[in-house]
């Protein structure tokens, strides 16, 4: 069994990893969308996202977001509320060319918009059960007990 510190740690190296994950509004579930995460290592329970001042997210507020680690071996979902993030500082510490890419216009662009999202609850799977359970799961074996014991409801 994974204990739940185990399990975050893995979560938050496994989005690391691949920063890509579907966003939504909880008010409107019509605006899901992939987003990149902007991760900082020394920040606990927060994660960072630009956008442009026109996108539906620029206005902040309760959302969740979803995710699948690149291998699917971690999977979850999570709450937060997105604020915006007045200061240039977290901007420059952030900004990469992969952001420059989706802003041409840089960081004095008056359309960028960069929002914090505060961390709630979690729910995390970790799919990466293996090699010997991975076996039983292909040859029809009930893992049910094996993954239960991967899965957490948590705080980020």
């Amino acid at each position: 069994m994974t204990d739940i510190k185990t399990l975050k740690k893995e979560f938050w190296k496994t989005l690391s990893d691949s920063p890509f994950l579907f966003l939504q509004l909880d008010s409107d579930p019509h605006t899901a969308v992939p987003m990149t995460a902007q991760l900082d290592p020394d920040a606990d329970g927060e994660i960072w996202f630009f956008t442009s001042k026109d996108q539906h997210f620029a206005k902040g507020g309760s959302a969740t977001a979803t995710f699948a680690g690149k291998d699917h071996d971690m999977f979850a979902r999570f709450t937060g509320f997105l604020h915006r993030e007045p200061g240039m500082e977290r901007r420059k510490k952030m900004w990469s060319k992969s952001v420059e890419a989706w802003f041409p216009n840089g960081l004095d662009d008056p359309n960028l918009v960069m929002l914090r999202m505060e961390l709630g609850s979690a729910e995390i799977w970790n799919s990466d059960l293996g090699f010997y359970d991975n076996a039983k799961q292909k040859l029809g074996f009930d893992i049910r007990d094996k993954a239960k014991k991967e899965h957490a409801e948590t705080l980020l």
